[in-house]
This record gives C-alpha cells, sequence and structure tokens, in this order.
C-alpha cells in the first residue's frame, strides 16, 4: 500500500528528517530531483527533450535537479526560472547555481511577457515539467503565475509532469484553484498525498508515481501512526 499523507504530516518529515537524522535538505531534495528524473526517462524513453518550468521554492530547486540529471543522462534540456535569485530559496539558489554553471540553457524570467514567449517556444517532443508551486500552496494562484500555468495547459507538447503536486492544486483537500497545471503524470515525493484521493483532483494529478526521497522509513511509520 502506498502510504497517504496530509500537508501537515509531509511537512514534520521533511523537518524531522533534517532535525532528528541530520540529513541535510539538499541531499533530500538531491535525492528528490535523481529519483524523479529516473522516472521521466523510465516512462517517457531514455533520451529525449525537457523544458523545465521553475518557482523560486524549494519545488523549483527540485526541478533544477531534475534538468541536471536529464541533461546528463543524453536529453536536450531547457529551463526557466520565474524569479531572480533574490527570491529563491537557500537549497534552490544552490541547484540553480549549479545548473546555470553547466551547459543547460537556463532563463530567469520574472516577468509574464518574457514567460509568455518562452512557454510559446515550447515544442511538440518537449516533455514540459511543472516544477512551479509545491505542497504549500492554498488559496488562489496570483498573476503572472496564473496565467503561466494556463499558457503551459494550452501549450502544444508532447507531456506534462509535475513534480510533488500539480501546481494550483491544493494537496490537502484536493480542491483545483483558478489556475491549475493538467499534468499527464504527477511524480509526488515520499508518499501519497491525502488531496489526491480525491475524485476532483485525478483530471489533474494524471497518473501518480511516488519517489523516494531518503526520509527515513521509522519515521514516516511513526508520523501515520501518529495521525493528522
Amino acid at each position: 500500500m502506498i502510504p497517504v499523507l496530509t500537508r501537515d504530516q509531509i511537512r514534520r518529515v521533511d523537518r524531522l528528517a533534517v532535525e532528528r537524522y541530520a540529513i541535510p535538505g539538499l541531499v533530500l531534495m538531491e535525492n528528490a530531483g535523481r529519483n524523479a528524473a529516473a522516472i521521466i526517462r523510465d516512462t517517457y524513453g531514455q533520451v529525449g527533450r525537457a523544458f523545465i518550468c521553475c518557482g523560486p521554492g524549494n519545488n523549483g530547486g527540485d526541478g533544477c535537479v531534475i534538468a541536471r540529471h536529464l541533461h546528463n543522462a543524453g536529453w536536450s534540456v531547457r529551463l526557466m526560472i520565474t524569479a531572480d535569485a533574490s527570491r529563491m530559496t537557500h537549497d534552490t539558489t544552490a541547484n540553480f547555481a549549479i545548473v546555470d554553471a553547466m551547459t543547460i540553457e537556463t532563463h530567469v524570467l520574472p516577468d509574464w511577457k518574457d514567460q509568455r514567449a518562452a512557454v510559446e517556444s515550447i515544442r511538440d517532443d518537449e516533455i514540459v515539467v511543472d516544477a512551479l508551486l509545491g505542497t504549500g500552496f492554498r488559496g488562489e494562484v496570483r498573476s503572472p503565475t496564473a496565467e503561466l500555468i494556463e499558457a503551459i495547459n494550452a501549450s502544444s507538447r508532447r507531456a506534462l509532469v509535475a513534480v510533488d503536486v500539480p501546481s494550483g492544486l491544493d494537496c490537502q483537500s484536493g480542491v483545483p484553484s483558478n489556475a491549475t497545471i493538467r499534468a499527464d503524470l504527477t511524480v509526488t515525493f515520499v508518499a501519497s498525498k491525502a488531496g489526491f484521493t480525491v475524485a476532483a483532483a485525478a483530471p489533474y494529478v494524471g497518473r501518480l508515481e511516488v519517489a523516494d526521497i531518503g526520509s527515513p522509513r521509522e519515521l514516516i511509520e511513526e508520523i501515520i501512526a501518529e495521525g493528522s
């Protein structure tokens, strides 16, 4: 059985993995991105093309790691991040710096006009990876991210893959927001999320795969036993 965690439970797992087990956040992010990239390759082919859309939060950091591992596997990768360095989390800044130092095509595009032009350049044979918003999202998506999500949904592409949670979907309630990614595949981390079991979430989650990030098994079992 695939474990299912609430938003608060997944936050506790992440926090305690760092605090109790001294696993650095960068290690957890590395594991998440590497294993997500492996699932993407297993699903869509060992070599392909990817257009990766990253926000400034840790979800975007996962996207940067995915970009690196797909590139190293021989994929043609383009990466767009929607904020400059001043808005990125520490771990996302670190992973973006690595990607930016490689030969991966990277673009820092905080302005909607530039983001729209980038999305309009998506190719029919590209896998689009959504790493914009993570499990902490709730409420409504603000502009210009809302417009970006709608443009991604409308793009002509090979497939759309969500990282951890489709951007704009509340991972706790399963309720879509004013703009929500409609993924063909969602690669979520540690466990499935409570909202994914709601029927209304199915058109946005698509096929679900759970990727390990190295969180101790006994910690996950402890959090499940404690309940919400």
